[in-house]
């Protein structure tokens, strides 16, 4: 099913009501009750005692977006970023930006730049009001996670395992039996801080040991089983070198950073909701050992972005780019951040669609069409209008040189860039010519027309835009019958806002760009990267899914007013939808145009 979209509502005066939503709740009742009211900030992630040092905290909330490094950010993240970096500005508080880099193995600097930028271009920013840059990176935790892993070895909370993955694996049980505890399980503390230490200094193999929490090997929740909190991996990191060779498994690492950051509220997807009671657990133990502050974070779950033709799995993106299915990361028909703000997607339109689909626990598909409809609504009155020929055909109006005394003769046009300026506003116009010959799309030529056709014809007259009533007389072919020209004739004093413009009624305009001073360019036609609604669910081959018509490229001829286009400049093409100027490819001397989306959905039902 698909989620009703709520949408923001005004209170009787100018300021804007945001649509409510659980997390609101949860913190609107946390702020009445003070629950954060006297929490400590020491100007830093640190442990209890260096935030107890500090001055109450001013931010009134801390939230976090926390993406790992091993890959480009999709529309899904956007979703989070949103709503963490949201949460913070609209109740006083502040929004981290952590690189979650605990895993050594798939991060890189590249993906750790690419995210940055991303954050920004969607108009966030981790800088809180003293100017502090809460920008920080989870590897350099490693220290007191190290310290924190000791502790739960010292109380008994802890020990190291060294069975094999696959023993480990099967005396796990599973949802119908329980677990087995390990052979390793009743080690004594000293024996598990050797074993740990040996781990640390890099004595044992990959895979040859891990750490283990001590909790319970017949908890109905699997992941309260003993899960493994550190394991052993010779391999350098991007920030820490070959300082480690032991690293934390997330769901150890998270917790740990949220409570050093002295997050209130920690919020994730739905998938992490079975992890909570680990959450809980780890923290309850190192606030009673004093490594952590009071109050400690708290873990809320919604429901993930699920976008119709799309999918967001981040390996399966990879495996895109890898397999050079698509360009690249920004590739436009890619979801990531990179790649709608490549095909044109504003930051506007996905804030505001992000806004619309709201936030809950259930469920739910959201049409793509949702975020297409914010797109339009936000370049609607931006976006300045320009004649395009995507499938052209040449028209000669043959009475040309009779009408006007030259064959060469140019007739200044013009036409609003914005239909719809704002209140106060000079609407802009753009400016172009009418000559003996003229670029029109095929399609607006028809031999034998069928019913109903309104446009070119032999004996029709049809007006073209912005210039004069042509009447059709007839088509040149070439020896394979193609139609390699269109003929008509003027019909004179009939100029589009001189006062003969009505005196020859028509049932059509048709666009159309001047052979003398249209510019040819290169546009890319984008549609959706599947076929399929929902390729990436019920186990579906999503590489089967693949829309082999996700991108067509044609040779066009645009309008002289997209001469001056700069990269990533955006335009509503008449009657073709919004197009912008490809930010990498578009120069003046050759114009790119990518399709972001139509005038209206074209994939409804």
């Amino acid at each position: 099913m698909n989620a009703p979209a709520p949408s923001a509502s005004h209170n009787g005066s100018d300021e804007v009501v945001k649509p409510t939503n659980f997390l609101r709740q949860i913190i609107e009742a946390d702020l009445d009750k003070g629950s954060y009211a006297q929490r400590h900030w020491g100007g830093s992630p640190g442990d209890a005692q260096h935030h107890q040092q500090g001055p109450v905290d001013q931010a009134k909330i801390r939230t976090r977006f926390p993406p790992e490094p091993n890959g480009y950010l999709h529309v899904g993240h956007a979703k989070a970023i949103c709503l963490n970096f949201g949460l913070a500005r609209d109740f006083g508080g502040v929004c981290h930006l952590r690189f979650d880099d605990t895993n050594p193995e798939k991060e890189d600097q590249e993906y750790v730049d690419g995210i940055i930028d991303a954050v920004r271009w969607l108009g966030f920013d981790w800088k809180d009001p003293s100017g502090e840059q809460n920008l920080y990176y989870a590897s350099n935790y490693f220290d007191f996670m190290h310290r924190c892993a000791v502790y739960l070895i010292e109380q008994g909370l802890a020990y190291v395992d060294e069975q094999s993955a696959e023993e480990m694996k099967a005396n796990r049980g599973d949802f119908t039996r329980p677990g087995v505890n390990s052979p390793f399980r009743d080690r004594s503390v000293a024996e598990n801080l050797q074993r740990f230490a040996d781990m640390k200094e890099g004595k044992l193999p990959d895979g040859a040991a891990v750490l283990r929490a001590k909790i319970d090997m017949t908890a109905p929740n699997i992941n309260l089983r003993d899960p493994a909190i550190y394991r052993v991996r010779h391999a350098e990191h991007h920030n820490t070198g070959n300082q480690w060779c032991i690293y934390p498994m997330y769901t150890f690492a998270h917790p740990i950073e949220d409570a050093y950051e002295h997050i209130t509220h920690s919020i994730c997807t739905l998938e992490f909701e079975d992890q909570r009671p680990f959450y809980d657990w780890l923290l309850d133990h190192l606030r009673a050992g004093g490594l952590i502050d009071a109050p400690q974070p708290r873990q809320y779950e919604f429901s993930r972005l699920n976008l119709t033709y799309v999918i967001t799995s981040k390996r399966k993106l990879k495996h895109l780019v890898d397999n050079q299915l698509v360009s690249g990361w920004d590739d436009p028909r890619m979801p990531t951040v990179v790649g709608l703000r490549r095909r044109g997607y504003t930051p506007a339109s996905i804030r505001n669609f992000c806004e619309r689909i709201g936030v809950t626990k259930d469920y739910a598909w959201i049409d793509y069409a949702t975020l297409d409809g914010c797109l339009r609504e936000d370049l609607e009155n931006q976006a300045h209008r320009a004649m395009v020929v995507l499938d052209p055909v040449k028209l000669e109006l043959s009475n040309w040189a009779e009408v006007f005394g030259s064959a060469d003769h140019l007739e200044a046009c013009s036409l609003p860039a914005l239909p719809h300026p704002a209140e106060g506003q000079i609407a802009p116009e753009r400016h172009f010519t009418l000559g003996r010959e003229v670029w029109i799309e095929r399609e607006d030529f028809a031999e034998v027309p069928p019913k109903g056709y309104k446009r070119l014809f032999p004996g029709n007259k049809v007006r073209l835009k912005g210039g004069y009533v042509i009447e059709c007389t007839g088509c040149e072919k070439d020896a394979d019958g193609v139609i390699t020209k269109v003929l008509a004739t003027v019909v004179p004093d009939t100029k589009s806002g001189t006062p003969g413009a009505d005196s020859v009624k028509v049932k059509a305009a048709i666009t159309w760009v001047g052979v003398a001073d249209g510019v040819q360019a290169e546009v890319r036609l984008y549609d959706r990267l599947f076929t399929d609604p929902q390729p990436d669910a019920g186990g579906k081959d999503f590489l089967a899914l693949l829309n082999p018509e996700s991108l067509k490229v044609v040779t066009a001829y645009v309008e002289p007013s997209l001469k001056t286009a700069q990269p990533d400049d955006k335009f509503q093409f008449e009657r073709f939808g919004y197009f912008v100027a490809d930010r990498h490819d578009h120069r003046s001397d050759k114009p790119v145009f990518n399709k972001i989306t139509g005038l209206k959905d074209s994939w409804g039902k």
